[in-house]
């Protein structure tokens, strides 16, 4: 496997790329991840990734796509990868084909996960979060304790200021606007699948896996 999954806040994207890259053998590959672990490892690109983020500036597509490098070259990423939210522009996407193309492991499937924007809205402004331990609640599916405290460690639950429902709707214009041009682009290259992402974790995985199979 060689894919990139997209697809809005939201979506379950990191629920399916751990099932996904779980199931396939491969890594995935979260810019989040690899961003805080060349920081902590203080690598040079991590130090200059640290140094933008210290300054409040976006760590530029030039440092992302390096660290990407160095993570598909890595042992474990021979047989294949999971890109899990990264390419989220198209000059980000030509960067990583100019990638892939010196290291000769073309990309196989973008895969695009499709929720309704009412039910993002509903998923994420109905999120509740410890900020003790991280513990995530929902008022409908996984409803906190009536106390209003974290079952876990105690700590009052609130709800982060991302999960709020205008700044919900405000990161799903961004991420519309990003996107549509990548749908073209991938689109174009014939390697987009488009994939239903209601329902269960497990139905959406066979959908997911169905439409690799293709």
């Amino acid at each position: 496997m060689r894919a990139v999954l997209m697809g809005p806040p939201g979506a379950g994207k990191g629920t399916q790329a751990k099932v996904l890259s779980h199931d396939a053998g491969v890594p995935q590959v979260a810019t989040g991840d690899i961003l805080r672990l060349a920081r902590e490892q203080g690598t040079p690109l991590g130090r200059q990734a640290q140094s933008y983020m210290d300054s409040g500036a976006l760590v530029p597509d030039s440092v992302v796509i390096g660290l990407i490098e160095q993570r598909l070259r890595e042992p474990d990423a021979a047989a294949g990868f999971l890109l899990d939210g990264f390419p989220r522009t198209v000059p980000q996407a030509e960067a990583l084909d100019a990638l892939l193309g010196t290291l000769s492991r073309p990309l196989q499937d973008v895969l695009l996960l499709q929720v309704a924007e009412d039910v993002i809205v509903g998923r994420l402004s109905g999120r509740r979060t410890c900020p003790s331990c991280g513990r995530a609640y929902h008022v409908e599916s996984d409803p906190p304790p009536a106390n209003g405290r974290c079952g876990t460690c105690g700590t009052e639950i609130v709800t982060r200021p991302d999960d709020r429902p205008e700044t919900v709707q405000a990161r799903l214009r961004v991420y519309a606007e990003s996107t549509a041009p990548l749908r073209e682009y991938y689109g174009a290259q014939g390697i987009l699948r488009q994939i239903d992402g209601l329902g269960t974790v497990e139905e959406v995985t066979a959908r997911m896996q169905a439409a690799l199979r293709r």
